[in-house]
């Protein structure tokens, strides 16, 4: 089985989707994963291809053009300032485009609040047949695995799945064993980026920091990516490694294909010691 790759939108964050997709294509990835769901963060570039049928077709142009898939749209966040409601315009886009998949994560402490919402947010997407899939992230209100696993059987929808980022899995302490134990069944895709080996308090800024700007290429940071990689099934890898320093030094070209050059490393040796 040869493994799938996606750029993620946080990789070359601020490239126009168009760009993306060239920048992917000629660095080899299978896939992108886009960004038409707004942050709502100062001076973020929209790129919401669901309003922007110009941009839509651009987008729909150059998939063609460059022969690479849609994998993942992104961000459906369940907060209690935001309607999951429109993000539907956004699925239907994103779905027209081929993608299969959706990102999500939690932003409250209110379990009952989160459960509804990601519910909403699971049957949306099942009428455009995009997979959900949920990260939980070392900062928000889903922190760790068990909550996010506990999310998932409480609303019990069947296009669920788990996502694990390898950074907040380090950070989050979750380790391979605790991975190995989940019903494989239940795993989405992978975020995969190296990172240090420290693990910093909530309260220290490197924590959000480094998640958004300091992530490290694969082999290159103190995470345990062999065992993680080893007790998830080998399903699609979509390399989210936002490094601002390395994006000013490569360009974002440079730094995608470095990114991909150093995971398709770390997977040969991984795959080719277990043979």
């Amino acid at each position: 089985m040869t493994r799938k790759f996606s750029l993620a939108y946080l990789t070359v964050p601020g490239t126009h989707p168009v760009d993306q997709i060239r920048i992917a294509a000629e660095a080899g990835y299978d896939f992108v994963s886009l960004r038409p769901i707004p942050m709502h963060l100062p001076n973020e570039p929209l790129f919401q291809f669901d309003l922007d049928r110009q941009l839509f077709k651009d987008i729909r142009n150059a998939l063609d053009q460059y022969n690479i898939k849609l994998m993942d749209i992104e961000l459906a966040r369940v907060r209690e300032d935001l309607k999951v409601e429109d993000y539907e315009s956004a699925f239907a886009a994103g779905a027209e485009l081929g993608a299969t998949d959706v990102l999500s994560s939690i932003w409250t402490k209110d379990k009952e609040y989160a459960f509804k919402e990601f519910a909403k947010i699971c049957d949306l997407a099942a009428k455009y047949n995009l997979k959900v899939n949920l990260e939980f992230v070392t900062f928000s209100g889903v922190p760790g695995l068990e909550g996010a696993l506990e999310v998932l059987d409480k609303v019990d929808r069947p296009n669920a799945y788990l996502m694990v980022d390898t950074l907040h899995a380090h950070r989050s302490r979750v380790s391979p064993g605790d991975l190995a134990k989940v019903d494989r069944k239940k795993f989405g895709f992978i975020h995969l980026c190296d990172g240090p080996a420290e693990i910093p308090s909530l309260e220290d800024p490197s924590m959000i920091g480094v998640a958004r700007e300091g992530r490290l290429y694969a082999g290159e940071g103190g995470i345990d990516l062999k065992g993680m990689l080893l007790a998830m099934p080998e399903n699609p890898i979509s390399i989210e490694l936002p490094n601002s320093k390395e994006m000013e030094v490569r360009g974002p070209a440079g730094h995608a294909s470095r990114c991909l050059v150093t995971a398709k490393e770390l997977l040969a040796q991984i795959y080719q010691k277990e043979d």
